[in-house]
């Protein structure tokens, strides 16, 4: 395993935001790390790189001990965090020449052309660092976490800013890195997700809600369908939790609203009774199973 967490904790005061999670990620394969806002993603990347100190737990990269040997560990990542720091005002080869010398990377002019154009870089590569749109700047720090060959990447949302052309050339080089490297990324673009991953890892209030295969959490899932009503009239959300098959709700506009059920049929037999006790007109009714963005929804909605 080129990854390993083992009951990690980290406080913030006295809020954990991290709660003892434990997971790994082997040899060539790419997971997406996801939850919401403030779910314990960043402070877990920043842990596993050395770039924080856990409060209890373990983190093992390549074999060595993060907490007890963090230099070593750092030879064998690559790391672009959520804020992507840069020097404005050095030129982008001037840059990378700069962070490959600092790794102590042998023939540098090579490795710099190489990581230009892997990320495509190629057109921007004459300007500062300042002079360039977010998207660019953004692939300068994909460059930079590229320029030493690390056996692990660590990508705190790669394509933030990044337009959608870009994003699926990203996707594309993420893809391709994932053949021969171990890829830890987030992302809440959930297709993106979708689209590279051979498993995910979910997190909400720094605890591990789900670690899995796509496939697998959609057919765990199977028996929790969503089920898309619409209404004529407005009504109360109450009124759709009392229900006893419903296990969410998610309001998507005034009249329409999603539910994640246990049972789609009991819900819709229970849905009719309520428009008849509340004397509502049931516009149109969907059912359906999961999507990864639903199942994200139905793990961390509730928590």
């Amino acid at each position: 395993m080129s990854i390993e967490v083992n009951q990690l904790t980290r406080l913030y005061g006295e809020q954990k935001a991290v709660d003892s999670i434990s997971f790994h990620v082997n040899k060539g394969e790419i997971v997406g790390f996801l939850g919401p806002n403030g779910a314990g993603k960043s402070t877990t990347m920043k842990i596993i790189t050395g770039y924080l100190q856990p409060d209890s737990g373990t983190t093992i990269v390549c074999g060595i001990d993060v907490q007890k040997e963090p230099l070593e560990s750092k030879k064998k990542i690559g790391y672009l965090p959520e804020a992507n720091p840069l020097y404005y005002d050095m030129y982008v080869r001037e840059y990378l020449d700069f962070v490959a010398d600092v790794h102590g990377v042998s023939d540098r002019k090579k490795r710099i052309e190489e990581v230009i154009e892997m990320v495509g870089l190629s057109l921007e590569s004459k300007k500062k660092v300042g002079q360039l749109s977010k998207g660019y700047k953004q692939r300068v720090g994909l460059a930079a976490a590229l320029i030493h060959d690390p056996e692990v990447l660590i990508l705190d949302e790669p394509t933030t800013g990044l337009d959608p052309n870009q994003i699926v050339e990203i996707r594309e080089v993420i893809k391709k890195l994932g053949q021969h490297k171990t890829v830890l990324f987030s992302s809440h673009i959930l297709q993106e997700v979708e689209a590279i991953c051979d498993r995910v890892v979910i997190i909400n209030r720094g605890k591990l809600v789900a670690n899995d295969t796509l496939s697998n959490l959609r057919t765990q899932s199977a028996n929790s369908e969503v089920l898309k009503v619409s209404f004529r009239e407005s009504l109360e959300p109450a009124w759709l939790e009392r229900l006893s098959s419903v296990r969410a709700v998610n309001k998507l506009s005034t009249y329409e609203w999603e539910l994640t059920c246990t049972d789609v049929q009991e819900a819709k037999r229970q849905l009719l009774e309520l428009a008849l006790q509340q004397n509502l007109n049931i516009v149109s009714l969907q059912s359906g199973g999961q999507s990864l963005e639903e199942v994200f929804r139905s793990l961390t909605n509730n928590q």
